[in-house]
């Protein structure tokens, strides 16, 4: 037997190995899943401080390089390149500390204490806005009194599954945070817990900020130890293209959000609507969702606003639909632009998707997650084409029957 015979019954050997391997591996996972989750769950918690700070990192690394590339340039004409570097990076990463705590600060002891006691003070108000709603219908179908008493009926169907929410739900969950805060067996050690990964976070994330040049540097390196210089290079395209869509959507819908949230609560206040700051919260957190998110946020607002006064509920309902109109025509697109170079359908399919495997998370990262695939499968799909020399243009391939 000479030796290509022998390679090759090696290699022939070696592949079933590896198949039966897999299929074994394949199995021990499928059986052991939940010891796996419960694993991969204990490894998240002990690298909460470094995730944290990567998070961090990479959404304050926007602010970091803008402050950095606006003062890096007087500093080095003020005490020389290499000393000016030095103190821009210091001062770009102080700066842009104080502003993230800033804001911090300000959202908790602004916005959640009036969250708090908006939440609160909706249980005590409902029975008294059920009974201001019976008499509204009342006076406006007084004469039609079958309609009256139809819509009365759905009303008080509805009213009292919404009472029995608040109270066997939400309120036990807000007193149960409240309750945590002042357990000292379980919520003192919780709270500690978040604060000691987050505030490592920070340190994480100056470093992060600070070096990050240089930890580019070393993942370039060992791509390219790893693959050929051609292969490397496309891998290296591949990420930027994701760090693109990533970051240009997500720090983009941030921003839109915030925006969208300020708006809200300024035009909602100068129309006396009630629980101004906790809808604003509300249409703000649920706007970061694409397509759907104007949406999601309006209908609990809504049904809130309806205990209140049906009036003003449909007043909110067209305030909403001219909002989210200025934000899907106009400022979206100014702070998005076309960040994943997706159709509508294929958003719509995203959200969908992987918001039914991941829930309100899937929502968020479905899009850009979608078009990093999207793109991937493109490329492979106009290689493929390229190789057989035909076009890589759709148009050229609508009259083909």
């Amino acid at each position: 037997m000479n030796h290509d015979e022998k390679m090759n019954y090696f290699w022939k050997g070696f592949t079933l190995f590896a198949a039966i391997s897999s299929s074994i591996l394949f199995f021990f996972v499928l059986f052991r899943l939940k010891n796996l989750f419960h694993g991969f769950q204990t490894l998240l918690n002990i690298l909460a401080p470094i995730i944290y700070g990567l998070v961090l990192a990479y959404l304050l690394a926007p602010i970091y390089n803008k402050i950095k590339n606006k003062i890096e340039p007087f500093l080095q004409t003020k005490i020389g390149k290499s000393k000016g570097k030095s103190l821009a990076k210091a001062s770009s990463t102080l700066i842009t500390l104080v502003l993230m705590i800033a804001v911090l600060t300000g959202f908790f002891w602004m916005v959640v204490p009036q969250v708090y006691k908006s939440i609160l003070g909706i249980v005590d108000l409902v029975p008294d806005s059920v009974n201001q709603v019976y008499l509204w219908l009342d006076a406006t179908f007084e004469n039609n009194p079958q309609t009256a008493k139809v819509l009365t009926n759905y009303y008080t169907e509805f009213s009292n599954q919404i009472e029995e929410w608040l109270k066997t739900s939400l309120v036990p969950n807000i007193t149960a945070i409240q309750t945590l805060v002042s357990n000292v067996s379980i919520g003192v050690y919780r709270v500690f817990s978040f604060l000691k990964n987050f505030l490592i976070g920070i340190i994480v994330a100056v470093y992060v900020l600070n070096c990050k040049t240089l930890f580019a540097s070393q993942a370039k390196k060992i791509v390219y130890s790893i693959f050929h210089e051609k292969w490397g290079s496309a891998i290296i395209y591949e990420i930027r293209f994701v760090h693109q869509v990533f970051g240009g959507f997500i720090i983009g819908k941030l921003i839109d959000s915030l925006i969208i949230g300020i708006i809200c609560y300024i035009c909602l206040t100068l129309m006396s609507m009630p629980y101004t700051m906790l809808i604003s919260v509300i249409i703000g957190i649920t706007n970061i969702i694409p397509f759907f998110g104007p949406f999601i946020g309006a209908i609990p607002s809504f049904i809130l606003l309806l205990f209140v006064s049906p009036m003003q509920s449909l007043y909110f309902i067209l305030f909403i639909f001219v909002l989210q109109q200025f934000d899907g025509n106009i400022l979206g697109p100014k702070i998005l632009g076309d960040s994943t170079g997706l159709s509508s359908f294929w958003v719509l399919f995203s959200i969908l998707f992987f918001g039914g495997l991941m829930g309100f998370f899937g929502m968020i990262i479905g899009v850009p997650l979608f078009a990093v695939a999207y793109h991937l499968i493109s490329q492979a799909v106009n290689k493929a084409l390229e190789k057989k020399e035909l076009s890589i243009k759709t148009e050229d391939y609508k009259n083909i029957p």
